[in-house]
């Protein structure tokens, strides 16, 4: 069996790669014949020998330590005699020489040689030109070492990768960038498709998370330090100190020699390798300790294999052999010797497999390659793996444990469970922090730990060791300074003509001063960087510029910021990126008032038409109540019916004035009335409060109540010029643009006010919150608002998009506010000589509702409940002890009428239960004193002629 390993390449010739490709497809095509082995069925005995081929560039970190392990894997699996069954796997070695061309010709040699499958290439270069080889052959390619992820397309049917796709790390570098909040990176990779795509895949990783590739610096393979020295010198001019490092393993390190040279290993940069740099520092035994001070501070990613016993067994016995057969320092082991390994014990398997199912190896002729016998190239040696589709198919449904770990793929043929080490460089050597896994994101724990638990990719559950970044320094690096190109920050500034306490020129040397000017000043005083920032005075100074084409300029990177008095909007956050608010906004509405009449009727005022009725109700009730407890007891509440009804109501009202002339002698009575007394004092003293502050306070109206009235009407509205308030007045609320009035400045404002619809003004201004507060006190408090803000926003400054000055910017601006900053400079510049209250008074605001006493009202009728269920109860009582007689006449009139009369005896039982409440309380005491008498004697009657009979019953014996 042969076997086809193939190695990353740096010169390619592409002209004659094409050359080759040419030769092999656009050959005429004609009937060809079977030139094979017959298929032979379950009972044909196996081959003696099956041949795989290898295709890889023996002179590479990963070409050596991979051809050491494929002679281990060929020796371990033909010594194992429970795989193949006496079928012995042979091995083809071509070495691709690190070069595009010669290994497109050593996998065309390899070919001749009929293998079943070809582990390789190295390189992703060789690997996308070899797919098509391996297409039209139906030769299953597999390769240990090219990750590049486009060679997962579908394009390529006959690829397997044994190793990790290139996705998952470039996943992993990502979360990487997002774990510690950067937002920009340098993308430096060598120019071929490993580099290119893998950068690519990056990229758009990065922006799923915001964050983005602001450069991307990419160098020809094989270049010499005098190109890199260019590419990193034009890289450090950049905002961004994030570099990821892409590049193959055999020329990597010379970058970070050159980096070094050039001062960009110190503090403030961050530097992420893809896993080539851990291939080539694996690759170098013993550990070089200058290596180690020129990479302190790096932050490397590799491949993670889980650590076995056999893996141990394995790497020793690699070891003794490389003893053997090499003195070199720069070919020791590293993670590609494992998946080389691994890939022949999955050919193996497969074969195994295979033949089990009874599939024999048999070729037949290239059709496409019959008539090229006259060439030199002698393509029609090549021929076609008939089995070749149904061996691929088993290979994908392998599932074993090799020494990389669980060998099993998904339904994109790449490996299950990615997982990647993370290594921080320090001079005394690589030192792992911690895992990735596409499984559970960032940990301190082997990956395979964490399998049997649910998948958790939460930011919470994202964990990693510290890092010592480049410069010894502990903390994070920010990731980014400004561009070291002499270009200090352009700043767009409104060029007001109204309100220019806000922002506007001057000639200090700033150019401009202002409310919000001052804030960003103070801000940029507390950044722990120097800022260089130019202002720049956006518009023609006749009037308020459009903020919503300053914003623009901003998007287009015509200014790197905005700073005024720049409300922040939905659509406005969709192109630039706003900092923490500095000052609360919002829309308002200012009409013209007058002071209000007054009202005969004020003294209803106080209480809304519910709490008026509800309050009636309940005097009434009260009233009610205490007639029912009192009418026993008391002589003032019986009478003619006439008389009870005018005192209910009499002694209901007068408790409002606590003018009640009529006692309480119930106990229940005086119960009830008490914490009625208790309400009446409440209601009065709020009914008292709330008519006070309506006829004390200054009552101002306004035929325009708000925005409702507003959109209901047809008058014209003004708006200040410039600002977002004419967008979200025609396209949020419908209103026709007609109505809409730009105005300029404050003189205009008041006199559109003063004018009125009918002179030419108009209604009501629409403006924001801020600008209003200025209006009213220049204004001598002549308008105010109406109605309640219907929109709540704020000013904030505005940067690019993904500027990491806003962050910096909003933690400073916080800071400020925290420190009473903010309101000191509010003092400096928007404090008025007339202050104004800003919405007219309404009288529905002093009026008391239901609402602020249902709890009162509430606990008054479980009182009067509880009052009302004892007093049934005693009633009731005393007239089941006075029911016995009345019913022994009752039951003889029953008996004598016969039962048709049962409804007359329940409505004469009635009666006299209202008999009974309606008699007094002396009397029905005297009436049960009176009966418990008669029962007494009844008691001692009856017993002295119980005696007599006793006494007579003797003497008739006689």
């Amino acid at each position: 069996m042969g076997f086809f390993v193939m190695i990353r390449v740096r010169d390619v010739s592409m002209g004659l790669m094409l050359l080759c490709v040419f030769a092999l497809w656009v050959l005429p095509i004609q009937g060809a014949g079977r030139e094979s082995f017959s298929r032979n069925s379950s009972s044909s005995p196996l081959p003696s020998s099956v041949n795989v081929g290898a295709l890889f560039t023996y002179d590479s970190f990963i070409g050596r330590a991979a051809k050491l392990a494929f002679v281990v894997a060929i020796d371990d699996v033909n010594a194992d005699q429970s795989i193949l069954r006496g079928t012995k796997l042979n091995i083809v070695f071509q070495d691709a020489n690190c070069s595009g061309f010669v290994g497109t010709m050593g996998a065309l040699q390899l070919m001749e040689n009929r293998v079943v499958a070809a582990i390789g290439p190295q390189s992703s270069g060789i690997g996308h030109i070899i797919s098509h080889v391996a297409n039209e052959l139906h030769v299953p390619l597999l390769s240990f070492a090219a990750t590049d992820p486009t060679l997962s397309s579908l394009q390529y049917p006959y690829f397997l990768r044994t190793t990790q796709n290139d996705y998952f790390q470039m996943n992993a570098i990502a979360d990487f960038v997002s774990y510690f909040r950067w937002r920009e990176v340098v993308a430096i990779f060598v120019d071929d498709e490993y580099g290119r795509n893998g950068i690519s895949v990056l990229g758009d990783i990065l922006a799923k998370k915001r964050a983005k590739i602001s450069y991307k610096a990419a160098f020809t393979p094989g270049a010499d330090s005098s190109s890199i020295s260019d590419l990193l010198a034009s890289v450090n001019l950049m905002e961004s100190r994030i570099f990821v490092v892409h590049v193959n393993p055999d020329s990597g390190l010379n970058i970070f020699s050159v980096a070094k040279s050039l001062g960009m290993m110190g503090s403030g940069y961050v530097w992420i390798t893809s896993d080539w740099l851990l291939t080539a520092l694996d690759s170098i035994e013993p550990l070089d300790t200058k290596a180690m001070d020129l990479l302190q501070g790096v932050v490397a990613f590799g491949h993670y294999t889980p650590e076995s016993d056999n893996k141990k067994r394995f790497k020793a016995r690699w070891k003794n052999l490389r003893s053997k057969e090499s003195l070199k320092s720069d070919d020791g082991f590293n993670s590609y010797a494992l998946y080389a390994y691994d890939s022949v014990w999955l050919v193996a398997h497969a074969l195994d497999v295979f033949f089990s199912q009874g599939n024999t190896v048999t070729f037949s002729n290239d059709p496409n390659l019959r008539n090229t016998n006259d060439s030199n190239i002698k393509l029609s040696k090549l021929n076609i793996f008939n089995e070749g589709e149904r061996f691929l198919q088993v290979m994908l449904e392998m599932n074993f444990t090799g020494l990389t770990g669980q060998i099993e793929f998904n339904s994109e043929k790449n490996r299950i469970n990615p997982a990647y080490d993370i290594v921080n460089i320090k001079s005394t050597g690589p030192q792992r922090v911690g895992y990735w896994s596409n499984h559970t994101g960032f940990s301190v724990v082997p990956p395979e730990t964490l399998y049997s638990k649910p998948s958790n990719i939460s930011a919470k559950n994202q964990r990693l060791n510290g890092i010592i970044w480049p410069g010894e320094v502990i903390k994070p690096p920010r990731g980014w300074v400004f561009p070291d190109n002499g270009k200090p920050l352009k700043i767009g500034v409104p060029n007001r003509v109204s309100y220019k306490n806000y922002a506007s020129k001057d000639n200090n040397p700033l150019g401009v001063k202002g409310y919000c000017i001052d804030i960003f000043e103070a801000a940029v005083q507390l950044l722990p960087y120097p800022v260089p920032r130019t202002y720049i005075l956006y518009g023609d100074g006749k009037k308020n510029p459009s903020y919503d084409n300053l914003i623009s300029e901003v998007a287009a990177n015509s200014f790197d910021a905005a700073v005024g008095d720049v409300t922040i909007i939905t659509n406005r956050t969709k192109f630039v990126d706003f900092t923490q608010p500095f000052i609360e906004s919002g829309l308002v509405v200012v009409a013209p008032v007058k002071g209000a009449k007054s009202s005969p009727w004020s003294f209803l005022k106080p209480f809304t038409i519910e709490m008026w009725a509800v309050t009636g109700a309940l005097f009434l009730f009260v009233g009610a109540v205490i007639w029912i407890l009192e009418h026993r007891f008391n002589e003032e509440f019986r009478g003619p019916p006439r008389r009870q009804i005018i005192t209910v109501f009499w002694f209901s009202f007068s408790t409002m004035f606590f003018s009640h002339r009529e006692n309480t002698v119930s106990t229940l009575g005086r119960f009830v009335l008490l914490v009625w007394l208790f309400v009446v004092l409440i209601i009065n003293s709020s009914y008292t409060a709330s008519l006070t502050s309506i006829l004390t306070v200054q009552q101002l109206t306004s035929r325009i109540e708000g925005m409702d009235t507003l959109i209901a009407s047809n008058e014209p509205i003004g708006v200040q010029d410039g600002t977002f308030a004419w967008k979200y007045l025609v396209n949020e609320l419908n209103i026709a643009p007609s109505r809409i009035i730009p105005l300029k400045d404050e003189e205009e404002y008041l006199s559109a006010l003063q004018r009125g619809p009918r002179g030419g003004g108009v209604a009501a201004i629409v403006d924001e919150l801020p600008y209003i507060k200025a209006l009213l006190s220049n204004s001598n408090c002549k308008f105010r608002t109406v109605g309640q803000e219907f929109t709540r926003t704020g000013w904030g400054f505005a940067f690019q998009r993904d500027s990491p000055l806003a962050v910096d910017m909003s933690t400073a601006i916080l800071q400020l506010a925290e420190d009473g900053k903010l309101e000191k400079i509010r003092k400096k510049w928007l404090t008025y000589d007339h202050e104004c209250t800003m919405q007219i008074s309404d009288t529905e605001n002093y009026q008391i509702s239901v609402q602020s006493f249902w709890g009162l009202f509430l606990i008054c009728g479980i009182v009067w409940f509880i009052a009302l269920t004892l007093f049934c109860w005693k009633v009731f009582w005393q007239y089941q002890r006075l029911r016995p007689e009345e019913s022994d006449e009752v039951r003889a009139r029953s008996e004598e009428a016969g039962s048709s009369r049962g409804k007359s005896l329940r409505a004469v039982s009635f009666k006299d239960l209202i008999k009974v409440v309606d008699k007094r309380e002396a009397e029905i005491k005297e009436m049960l004193k009176e009966k418990s008498s008669k029962k007494l004697k009844a008691g001692q009657s009856s017993g002295e002629n119980s005696q007599s009979k006793d006494h007579e019953t003797p003497r008739l014996d006689r």
